[in-house]
């Protein structure tokens, strides 16, 4: 069974930088055709897929937050990190690593996700 826990300070402070580590279980990141992704939902909206890193090490972000987004990965850990720069207070929101098994931003090919941390981003 693959687990993803998600670590990392719930409280940012505008224009700083979110920094969240996904650390995985049960499967290595490097497994061919896994997908490592961070979704967010921000409150009282729907989910949004910010981009992943693939087995391979490619990386994949959506266009709204492609210029402020970083996936990296600690093969050597099993961990996967998303750091977002300039965050505002839109950027609040609860963050979730998740498992995919397709480089697609479609929430059916999710297996397996984590529970999810708030952020939340205020002065």
């Amino acid at each position: 069974q693959v687990q993803l826990q998600e670590s990392g300070p719930g409280l940012v402070k505008p224009s700083q930088t979110l920094s969240l580590t996904c650390t995985v279980s049960g499967e290595f990141i490097t497994t061919i055709n896994s997908y490592w992704s961070w979704i967010r939902q921000p409150p009282g909206k729907g989910l949004e897929w910010i981009g992943y890193i693939a087995y391979s090490g490619v990386t994949y972000y959506i266009p709204s937050l492609k210029s402020r987004t970083s996936i990296s990965r600690d093969t050597s850990k099993n961990q996967f990190t998303l750091q977002l720069n300039s965050v505002t207070p839109e950027d609040a929101a609860v963050y979730y690593c998740a498992r995919a098994n397709a480089p697609t931003a479609d929430y059916s090919d999710i297996e397996f996700w984590g529970q999810g941390t708030q952020v939340t981003v205020s002065a």
